[in-house]
């Protein structure tokens, strides 16, 4: 694969690799001419991709991922069992090198990739000329609001009310904040894809998804939510949630709508390249894929969080109780760049005479992610705080933390 010098590019991959297609988009990004206009579409497969900002065990529920994972690989493939959770297979977990939010990729799920000279970007352009793609297909509801994600408006139309059909920020289904949304006229609008950026000196990215036809989303949520989230306070980026749903197109239709819609914007009639074998000899592309796929990209660039079972003075949040945990314990740490640089615990002492309290200075400097057997270190949980608290903790701290090989 080289970068064309031509000012407007349009690119289709046909691999499902998501660390080879983020690395190939990276390539674009980084190699392309810096007054050029780039389209790149892709299709993943199933993958959890968070943002360069964000903490994996805020954003993802690592166990039931864990799970899904060691399941799928022991019956070599998807798991076919009706009303398993983890019936999806192998799911990929994937830190991308743009901000934004955690989502969740299928092959039900197109991405599209715009890169462009900075003075041309805003957030919205490349968001709009998607909506013109989509209401091509007869997509009629679907439009951007105001946080830069692309909707489609549920309820019936409003009467009386005349809309623009070039305004790609409002439909005839439009409910403003005085019209009212109830489950009579459909509820909220359903989001259908998600934007995140890039902007360097010379390039602008915006990337973004569509769901078309995804057959998980009754599951994804319960993959995107953290049971330790409760627990954790940290720097960076959170996720924002919202109610989704499909299209209803097939991804070639949409990629050729999008294709379509991106030249009109550019060049008038322009031919998509079909990248397909080979991609990993260029040197620039395999050294991105080869840090994408690596654990420590994943997780030990995660930025500075604090974990706590009970309230701090930094991060007075109530807590849930832990069931196998008694109600007065704590457990606290703290990490940067996913290495632990403090940690301390303290529990009621079972006669009910004070509390036990200890500096645990065997976790000092361990990376959370390398701690792959929290229940191993019971040992030295019982020389800490006593063999009657240390079991429980460390079996629960071991089914929340601990990540798989291959995640």
């Amino acid at each position: 694969m080289s970068v064309r010098v031509r000012n407007v590019q349009s690119y289709i991959s046909t691999s499902h690799d998501p660390f080879l297609n983020l690395s190939l988009e990276h390539h674009l990004l980084q190699s392309s001419p810096s007054d050029s206009t780039i389209l790149f579409l892709y299709v993943n497969r199933p993958s959890i991709i968070i943002g360069r900002n964000q903490n994996p065990w805020l954003e993802v529920n690592l166990e039931l991922l864990r799970t899904a994972n060691a399941s799928a690989n022991a019956k070599g493939g998807v798991e076919k069992e009706e009303g398993r959770r983890n019936a999806i297979g192998p799911i990929d977990l994937v830190r991308r090198r743009s901000g934004g939010g955690t989502v969740f990729h299928d092959t039900g799920n197109v991405n599209w990739t715009v890169i462009c000279p900075p003075a041309t970007f805003t957030r919205d352009k490349h968001a709009e000329m998607v909506v013109r793609a989509l209401r091509n297909l007869g997509v009629e509801r679907a439009r951007v609001n105001e946080r830069h994600d692309i909707v489609m408006d549920q309820g019936a139309a409003r009467l009386g009310k005349s809309v623009d059909e070039d305004d790609m920020h409002v439909t005839p289904f439009t409910r403003s904040e005085g019209d009212g949304q109830s489950e009579g006229d459909g509820g909220r609008p359903l989001k259908i894809s998600g934007s995140a950026y890039k902007l360097t000196r010379h390039r602008a990215l915006h990337h973004g998804t569509c769901l078309l036809s995804s057959p998980n989303l009754g599951v994804i949520p319960q993959y995107l939510h953290s049971p330790v989230r409760p627990y954790i306070k940290a720097r960076g980026v959170d996720s924002v949630s919202s109610p989704v749903g499909n299209v209803g197109l097939a991804n070639n239709d949409f990629q050729t709508a999008v294709a379509d819609e991106f030249a009109c914007m550019y060049g008038g009639e322009l031919e998509a390249e079909v990248l397909q074998d080979g991609l990993l000899e260029v040197e620039e592309v395999r050294k991105g894929h080869e840090e994408l796929k690596a654990v420590e990209w994943t997780y030990n660039q995660t930025p500075q969080f604090t974990f706590s079972l009970q309230p701090t003075a930094d991060d007075q949040r109530e807590r849930p109780a832990i069931e196998s945990l008694h109600s007065g314990a704590q457990f606290f740490f703290k990490a940067r760049h996913g290495v632990i640089t403090e940690a301390s615990a303290s529990f009621p002492k079972t006669d009910g005479a004070g509390v036990i309290t200890s500096e645990l200075d065997f976790l000092k400097d361990r990376m959370v992610h390398e701690i792959n057997g929290w229940a191993n270190l019971k040992e030295k949980f019982d020389a800490h705080i006593g063999e009657d608290n240390s079991e429980q903790l460390a079996q629960w701290l071991d089914s929340t933390f601990t990540v798989s090989a291959n995640q």
